[in-house]
Protein backbone atom coordinates (compact mmCIF):
# COMPACT_ATOMS: atom_id res chain seq x y z
CA UNK A 1 0.00 0.00 0.00
CA UNK A 2 1.32 3.31 -1.06
CA UNK A 3 1.21 6.40 1.27
CA UNK A 4 -1.38 7.93 -0.65
CA UNK A 5 -4.14 5.32 0.55
CA UNK A 6 -6.17 4.96 3.94
CA UNK A 7 -6.25 0.93 4.99
CA UNK A 8 -9.62 -0.41 4.57
CA UNK A 9 -8.47 -4.20 5.33
CA UNK A 10 -5.64 -5.37 7.10
CA UNK A 11 -3.22 -8.19 6.29
CA UNK A 12 -3.02 -11.34 8.42
CA UNK A 13 -1.17 -14.57 8.08
CA UNK A 14 -1.16 -13.76 3.80
CA UNK A 15 -5.68 -13.13 4.32
CA UNK A 16 -6.85 -9.50 3.81
CA UNK A 17 -9.40 -9.10 6.52
CA UNK A 18 -11.63 -5.67 6.22
CA UNK A 19 -11.84 -3.41 9.43
CA UNK A 20 -14.21 -0.54 10.48
CA UNK A 21 -12.14 2.21 9.55
CA UNK A 22 -14.07 5.44 10.82
CA UNK A 23 -12.88 6.98 13.50
CA UNK A 24 -15.74 5.79 16.11
CA UNK A 25 -14.54 2.21 16.32
CA UNK A 26 -11.02 2.89 17.15
CA UNK A 27 -12.23 5.31 19.48
CA UNK A 28 -14.00 2.70 20.87
CA UNK A 29 -11.11 0.23 21.27
CA UNK A 30 -8.71 2.41 23.00
CA UNK A 31 -11.34 3.29 25.14
CA UNK A 32 -12.07 -0.52 25.85
CA UNK A 33 -8.12 -0.86 26.08
CA UNK A 34 -8.40 1.47 28.82
CA UNK A 35 -11.08 -0.59 30.92
CA UNK A 36 -9.81 -1.48 33.97
CA UNK A 37 -12.85 -3.85 34.15
CA UNK A 38 -11.55 -5.87 31.58
CA UNK A 39 -8.97 -8.74 31.49
CA UNK A 40 -6.42 -8.69 29.17
CA UNK A 41 -8.19 -11.58 27.16
CA UNK A 42 -11.43 -9.46 26.77
CA UNK A 43 -8.92 -6.48 25.58
CA UNK A 44 -7.79 -8.44 22.83
CA UNK A 45 -11.13 -9.90 22.21
CA UNK A 46 -12.99 -6.68 22.09
CA UNK A 47 -10.25 -5.33 19.57
CA UNK A 48 -10.49 -7.73 17.63
CA UNK A 49 -14.44 -7.95 17.33
CA UNK A 50 -14.72 -4.29 17.01
CA UNK A 51 -12.14 -3.26 14.66
CA UNK A 52 -12.47 -6.36 12.16
CA UNK A 53 -15.89 -6.74 10.32
CA UNK A 54 -15.40 -10.86 10.04
CA UNK A 55 -13.48 -11.19 13.54
CA UNK A 56 -14.69 -14.81 13.78
CA UNK A 57 -13.45 -15.72 10.55
CA UNK A 58 -9.86 -15.48 11.50
CA UNK A 59 -8.47 -18.49 12.89
CA UNK A 60 -7.87 -18.31 16.56
CA UNK A 61 -4.00 -19.29 15.80
CA UNK A 62 -3.58 -15.83 14.07
CA UNK A 63 -5.38 -13.40 16.50
CA UNK A 64 -1.76 -13.06 17.74
CA UNK A 65 -1.05 -11.65 14.67
CA UNK A 66 -4.39 -10.08 13.73
CA UNK A 67 -3.78 -7.74 17.14
CA UNK A 68 -0.24 -6.59 16.09
CA UNK A 69 -2.17 -5.37 12.87
CA UNK A 70 -4.89 -3.96 14.73
CA UNK A 71 -2.12 -1.88 16.83
CA UNK A 72 -0.13 -0.70 13.98
CA UNK A 73 -3.37 0.53 12.73
CA UNK A 74 -4.49 2.04 15.79
CA UNK A 75 -1.24 4.14 15.58
CA UNK A 76 -1.52 5.56 12.18
CA UNK A 77 0.97 2.69 10.23
CA UNK A 78 3.81 4.07 12.36
CA UNK A 79 6.22 1.89 13.93
CA UNK A 80 5.91 0.27 17.46
CA UNK A 81 7.34 2.62 20.33
CA UNK A 82 10.05 1.12 21.97
CA UNK A 83 10.45 1.93 25.60
CA UNK A 84 8.06 2.66 28.29
CA UNK A 85 4.49 4.18 27.20
CA UNK A 86 4.21 7.69 28.55
CA UNK A 87 0.30 8.22 29.51
CA UNK A 88 -0.19 11.92 28.62
CA UNK A 89 -3.52 11.56 27.33
CA UNK A 90 -7.07 9.54 27.95
CA UNK A 91 -8.92 9.31 24.90
CA UNK A 92 -11.98 8.58 26.97
CA UNK A 93 -11.70 11.72 29.40
CA UNK A 94 -9.91 13.84 26.92
CA UNK A 95 -12.30 13.56 24.00
CA UNK A 96 -14.37 16.64 24.88
CA UNK A 97 -10.80 18.55 24.69
CA UNK A 98 -9.56 17.21 21.65
CA UNK A 99 -12.79 17.18 19.21
CA UNK A 100 -12.93 21.43 19.31
CA UNK A 101 -9.18 21.50 17.91
CA UNK A 102 -9.82 18.72 15.74
CA UNK A 103 -13.22 20.40 14.08
CA UNK A 104 -10.77 23.31 13.47
CA UNK A 105 -8.15 21.04 11.72
CA UNK A 106 -10.87 19.24 10.00
CA UNK A 107 -12.57 22.45 9.31
CA UNK A 108 -15.48 20.78 9.93
CA UNK A 109 -17.72 19.20 12.53
CA UNK A 110 -16.11 15.66 12.74
CA UNK A 111 -19.09 13.86 14.83
CA UNK A 112 -21.79 15.32 12.22
CA UNK A 113 -19.70 13.27 9.37
CA UNK A 114 -21.03 9.65 8.42
CA UNK A 115 -17.97 8.36 7.80
CA UNK A 116 -13.90 9.96 8.97
CA UNK A 117 -10.87 7.59 8.33
CA UNK A 118 -9.25 6.81 11.55
CA UNK A 119 -5.87 7.84 10.10
CA UNK A 120 -7.57 11.24 8.70
CA UNK A 121 -9.17 11.73 12.42
CA UNK A 122 -5.36 10.98 13.86
CA UNK A 123 -3.47 13.37 11.81
CA UNK A 124 -5.87 15.96 12.39
CA UNK A 125 -5.36 14.81 16.29
CA UNK A 126 -1.60 15.50 15.72
CA UNK A 127 -2.05 18.83 14.03
CA UNK A 128 -4.58 20.46 17.05
CA UNK A 129 -1.89 23.00 17.88
CA UNK A 130 -2.33 25.32 20.62
CA UNK A 131 -5.76 24.92 22.72
CA UNK A 132 -7.32 23.95 25.96
CA UNK A 133 -6.13 20.72 25.42
CA UNK A 134 -2.68 21.07 24.68
CA UNK A 135 -2.32 23.18 28.14
CA UNK A 136 -3.70 20.34 29.83
CA UNK A 137 -1.18 17.99 28.35
CA UNK A 138 1.44 20.40 28.60
CA UNK A 139 0.88 20.97 32.74
CA UNK A 140 0.45 16.81 33.03
CA UNK A 141 3.71 16.60 31.29
CA UNK A 142 5.10 19.38 33.83
CA UNK A 143 3.94 17.36 36.47
CA UNK A 144 4.85 13.82 35.51
CA UNK A 145 8.41 15.27 34.97
CA UNK A 146 8.35 16.82 38.74
CA UNK A 147 9.24 20.12 36.68
CA UNK A 148 7.72 23.21 38.50
CA UNK A 149 5.07 24.81 37.05
CA UNK A 150 5.49 28.35 36.33
CA UNK A 151 2.39 31.03 37.54
CA UNK A 152 0.33 31.22 34.64
CA UNK A 153 0.64 27.17 35.20
CA UNK A 154 -0.37 26.76 38.30
CA UNK A 155 -2.86 28.86 38.03
CA UNK A 156 -4.24 27.13 34.85
CA UNK A 157 -3.84 23.99 37.15
CA UNK A 158 -5.71 25.60 40.00
CA UNK A 159 -8.62 26.29 38.04
CA UNK A 160 -8.81 22.75 35.94
CA UNK A 161 -7.54 20.73 38.05
CA UNK A 162 -10.65 18.17 37.21
CA UNK A 163 -9.59 18.40 33.43
CA UNK A 164 -5.29 17.32 34.35
CA UNK A 165 -5.76 15.05 36.49
CA UNK A 166 -6.89 11.83 35.37
CA UNK A 167 -10.04 10.58 36.69
CA UNK A 168 -9.48 7.38 38.99
CA UNK A 169 -10.96 4.45 37.46
CA UNK A 170 -12.00 1.60 39.58
CA UNK A 171 -13.76 -2.00 39.33
CA UNK A 172 -16.96 -2.60 39.91
CA UNK A 173 -15.88 -4.47 43.38
CA UNK A 174 -13.36 -1.77 44.16
CA UNK A 175 -16.14 1.10 43.98
CA UNK A 176 -18.46 -1.12 46.15
CA UNK A 177 -15.74 -1.43 49.00
CA UNK A 178 -15.65 2.55 48.47
CA UNK A 179 -19.55 2.99 49.33
CA UNK A 180 -19.17 0.65 52.39
CA UNK A 181 -16.39 2.92 53.79
CA UNK A 182 -18.38 5.90 53.64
Amino acid sequence: MSGYELPTALCVAGHEYRIRSDYRPALDVLQALGDVELSDEEKALVTLAVLFEDWNTIPREHFGEALKAAFAYLSGGQPEQTGPAVRLMDWEQDLPLVLPPINRVLGTEVRALPYCHWWTFLAAYQEVGDCLFAQVVRVRDKLRRGRALDKADREFYRHNRALVDFQTKHTDAEEQLLKEWM
